[in-house]
């Protein structure tokens, strides 16, 4: 997953849209819409936040959202693996035996493997 790189929260939609003016050209017939915009919705404190980005911004962002789509399949995967290993488990064993052991050999792994970056 440390090789995704950064990534940025929320959603990324790029489109045309209408503004709220009654006799503004957006509203004939056939509409003429605003745009494109490129709007980035977050979550903060538990509230919906748009934001619209520059073609700037966009540029930069853009790479850092694919991230985040990357991070959330890995995510998944791993989610679907895990629940491979409780589905596997012996129904005389203890509830989350493989999990534990699938856990403590990772950390055994990660743990190696910062030894070898710190003295290199």
């Amino acid at each position: 997953m440390a090789e995704v790189g950064l990534a940025l929260p929320g959603s990324l939609t790029v489109g045309a849209y209408r503004c709220g003016k009654a006799n503004c050209h957006c509203r004939a017939d056939p509409p003429q819409l605003h745009g494109p915009y490129a709007l980035w919705t977050r979550k903060i404190d538990n509230k919906t936040v748009t934001r619209r980005l520059t073609d700037d911004e966009l540029s930069a962002y853009e790479p850092l959202f694919e991230n985040a789509k990357r991070l959330r399949a890995l995510m998944a995967e791993l989610q679907d693996l895990t629940l491979e290993l409780l589905d596997r488990e012996a129904p005389h064993a203890p509830a989350g035996s493989a999990v534990k052991a699938a856990s403590s050999a990772e950390g055994e792994k990660t743990s190696t493997s910062r030894r070898r970056r710190q003295s290199g």
